[in-house]
């Protein structure tokens, strides 16, 4: 089935690609960019609550934080909004001093208040991304006096404990860092809310763009903002949702599109070496995996998990259906950042396998439902593991959807298995590390909902392992530390960590300047052009 489907798409392919060749296709408007993707995934367009894929890259281009990390040297910090800071209180006390000249869509100058508004509105609305600020110690009680704005161009915050400055600093990178304009969201708030409502579906920001118009599903449009430092080179961006990689291949071809994101890897090779396109790649921070649900007890068995991990064919998924847009990795830190652990110790191993559920007492298998996102490659991905699971007596319940419904399932732990993506919010172990291995509150009202959380994994232990690791400050027993974490999560999580993703863009020929990074928020829009 896989072998067919990748013939029809290569087929697709080929069959569009001459009256491409002979300039017979349309154009785009020049000041107009459209962007092939699925775009399903977005649930919210506020800052500090968005924490999938194409919303937190929408609040990249919308947003500007204190500071940033650029794609050509990942692991540099350097200012955005602020122009300098300084540390000082036994690293407790972090003063930041913003830049004369950004100004918000509105044309209103961005300042301290704006800044620590912001960031305490995260604290306040508590929502997904909120524990990367949480997790120094902000709570609603003590925001108030934690994060406060001194004079116009200063805010200070102060930790609970010391910190280490480029931990922070990473953490500010992060897209709940995002600094919205005060004055315009509380004018729209909706009693506590904060202005959550209105947010959802616009914005209120300082960079390149303002959100024009989203439709779930449909499209998201983004204005240029006329007041920003960088002014962008085009001045409308538009993602349209087109969940089909061979719907966005020939969209591509006639002249509907300007840059695809989601094509198979039979459409790629196609494409490569043809100079009507361009085609560019980015491995990113970014993991496709099983979470396994504890709640369920079939799942909570150790064998059980086990038995999934080896039944799994990795690399005969990663060669058969995405063998340019994915690589094998099998643990919670994705190749590249400091830390990272690259062994892949599960195979596929049947026989093992069926005896590890034997072993838990469960040779006749059972049955258990299995969320995945529709589109491909997931749905393929997916079948794959359904087919891989079989073979040990594992019958999958197909449930396949819209990503943020799974997403949206995951998050209320009312799911079997998930088919899940996972991108780092900033560029430090501990991004990961927090998320897939911390969870010392395993109820149903935590205030840290952790992915470990979401699977129901209460992992003290563990959990306080991985916090020693993040106040290690001798950098190669850190990642020592890392290295001993990932191995042992692989041994007893109820995750399969699976696939890295590589990100590949191709783009019609004149259409230059996107920058890819390789978190979800470091793509950018600023400088591309269209000759």
């Amino acid at each position: 089935m896989l072998n067919r489907r990748s013939l029809l798409l290569a087929s697709a392919a080929a069959a569009t690609l001459p009256a491409a060749l002979k300039g017979a296709a349309a154009q785009t408007p020049r000041d107009v960019l459209v962007f092939a993707k699925q775009i399903d995934d977005i649930i919210t367009l506020d800052p500090h609550e968005a924490f999938e894929y194409t919303a937190s890259e929408i609040a990249a281009n919308v947003y500007q934080k204190l500071v940033t990390t650029p794609n050509s040297n990942p692991a540099q910090i350097t200012g955005e909004l602020a122009e300098k800071w300084e540390v000082s209180d036994n690293n407790t006390t972090f003063t930041f001093t913003l830049r004369q000249g950004p100004k918000f869509a509105s044309g209103q100058p961005v300042t301290a208040e704006d800044v620590a508004f912001s960031l305490s509105r995260a604290v306040l609305l508590n929502k997904a991304p909120a524990f990367i600020i949480n997790q120094f110690g902000f709570t609603k009680e003590n925001v108030a006096e934690r994060i406060r704005a001194t004079d116009a161009r200063t805010v200070v915050l102060k930790t609970a404990e010391a910190t280490s400055p480029s931990f922070l600093l990473y953490c500010l990178s992060a897209a709940v860092g995002s600094v919205v304009e005060k004055a315009a969201v509380m004018a729209r708030a909706q009693g506590d809310d904060l202005g959550n409502g209105w947010l959802k579906q616009n914005s209120a920001g300082s960079g390149s763009y303002a959100v024009r118009q989203w439709k779930a599903s449909e499209s998201a449009i983004l204005e240029a903002n006329p007041h920003a430092v960088q002014a962008p080179q085009v001045k409308r961006i538009i993602l349209r949702h087109v969940a089909d990689p061979s719907a966005q291949l020939l969209g591509l071809t006639k002249g509907d599109y300007d840059i695809a994101r989601n094509l198979g890897a039979d459409q790629i090779k196609q494409l490569q070496g043809n100079p009507a396109y361009t085609v560019q790649s980015a491995r990113k921070a970014s993991l496709l995996y099983l979470s396994l649900n504890q709640k369920n007890p079939n799942l909570a068995r150790p064998e059980v998990r086990q038995a999934i991990k080896l039944a799994i064919d990795y690399a005969g998924i990663q060669k058969a259906i995405v063998p340019t847009t994915y690589a094998v990795q099998q643990a919670f830190l994705p190749a590249g950042l400091p830390g990272a652990l690259t062994d892949t110790p599960f195979q596929h191993n049947i026989a093992e396998a069926k005896a590890l559920m034997a072993k838990a007492g469960l040779a006749d298998g059972f049955e258990v439902s299995f969320d995945y996102s529709s589109p491909a490659p997931f749905s393929d991905i997916a079948q794959a593991v359904q087919a891989n699971l079989a073979e040990i007596g594992i019958r999958l319940r197909m449930l396949p959807g819209e990503q943020r419904a799974v997403i949206t399932k995951t998050r209320a732990r009312t799911h079997d298995i998930a088919m899940v993506r996972w991108g780092s919010d900033y560029f430090d172990p501990h991004s990961n590390a927090e998320a897939f291995s911390i969870n010392t509150d395993n109820s149903d009202t935590a205030r840290a909902r952790t992915l470990a959380w979401r699977a129901s994994w209460e992992i003290p232990e563990l959990s306080a392992r991985t916090v020693a690791a993040l106040k290690e400050t001798d950098p190669a027993r850190r990642s020592e530390m890392y290295l001993q974490l990932q191995k042992d999560h692989q041994q007893s999580s109820p995750f399969v960590m699976m696939l890295q993703e590589i990100e590949i863009a191709v783009s019609r020929a004149g259409v230059k300047g996107f920058d890819m990074g390789p978190m979800n928020d470091r793509h950018f829009y600023t400088h591309i052009t269209k000759a």
